[in-house]
Protein backbone atom coordinates (compact mmCIF):
# COMPACT_ATOMS: atom_id res chain seq x y z
CA UNK A 1 0.00 0.00 0.00
CA UNK A 2 1.16 3.44 -1.00
CA UNK A 3 1.74 6.23 1.11
CA UNK A 4 -0.57 9.09 1.28
CA UNK A 5 0.02 12.42 -1.33
CA UNK A 6 1.96 15.42 0.36
CA UNK A 7 -0.22 17.42 -2.02
CA UNK A 8 -3.66 17.33 -3.10
CA UNK A 9 -5.61 18.73 -5.74
CA UNK A 10 -9.40 19.79 -5.27
CA UNK A 11 -10.81 17.11 -7.20
CA UNK A 12 -8.93 14.38 -4.72
CA UNK A 13 -9.85 16.42 -1.39
CA UNK A 14 -13.78 16.82 -2.63
CA UNK A 15 -13.44 12.82 -2.93
CA UNK A 16 -12.25 12.83 0.42
CA UNK A 17 -14.30 14.53 1.61
CA UNK A 18 -17.38 13.24 0.01
CA UNK A 19 -18.42 16.30 -1.49
CA UNK A 20 -18.24 18.63 -4.76
CA UNK A 21 -14.77 20.26 -6.25
CA UNK A 22 -17.40 23.32 -5.95
CA UNK A 23 -18.05 22.82 -2.30
CA UNK A 24 -13.79 22.70 -1.68
CA UNK A 25 -13.06 26.04 -4.14
CA UNK A 26 -15.70 27.79 -1.84
CA UNK A 27 -14.03 26.44 1.64
CA UNK A 28 -10.80 27.86 -0.04
CA UNK A 29 -12.41 31.39 -0.96
CA UNK A 30 -13.76 31.32 2.77
CA UNK A 31 -17.32 31.09 1.34
CA UNK A 32 -18.78 28.49 3.65
CA UNK A 33 -20.34 29.47 6.55
CA UNK A 34 -19.46 28.88 10.24
CA UNK A 35 -16.71 26.88 8.55
CA UNK A 36 -12.48 28.38 8.65
CA UNK A 37 -10.78 28.88 4.90
CA UNK A 38 -9.30 26.11 3.76
CA UNK A 39 -5.65 27.22 3.39
CA UNK A 40 -4.13 26.57 -0.62
CA UNK A 41 -1.22 26.78 -2.48
CA UNK A 42 -2.32 29.00 -5.79
CA UNK A 43 -0.65 27.85 -9.01
CA UNK A 44 -2.48 30.05 -11.37
CA UNK A 45 -6.31 28.84 -11.64
CA UNK A 46 -5.19 25.90 -10.06
CA UNK A 47 -5.24 25.08 -6.27
CA UNK A 48 -3.22 22.48 -4.32
CA UNK A 49 -3.78 21.62 -1.03
CA UNK A 50 -0.69 19.90 1.23
CA UNK A 51 -1.83 16.36 3.33
CA UNK A 52 -0.89 18.05 6.71
CA UNK A 53 -2.54 21.21 6.05
CA UNK A 54 -5.58 19.44 5.25
CA UNK A 55 -5.72 17.61 8.09
CA UNK A 56 -5.19 20.47 10.92
CA UNK A 57 -7.66 22.46 8.91
CA UNK A 58 -10.68 19.41 9.60
CA UNK A 59 -9.15 19.39 13.09
CA UNK A 60 -9.76 22.98 13.69
CA UNK A 61 -13.35 22.66 11.85
CA UNK A 62 -14.27 20.01 14.25
CA UNK A 63 -13.33 21.58 17.60
CA UNK A 64 -15.01 24.87 15.93
CA UNK A 65 -18.13 23.31 15.72
CA UNK A 66 -18.10 21.51 18.95
CA UNK A 67 -17.39 24.24 20.95
CA UNK A 68 -20.59 26.03 19.10
CA UNK A 69 -22.68 23.10 20.65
Amino acid sequence: MSAPKDILTVAEVASELRCSKAHICNAINGKVRHVKPLPAIALGRRRLIRRATLDEWLKANERALSGAM
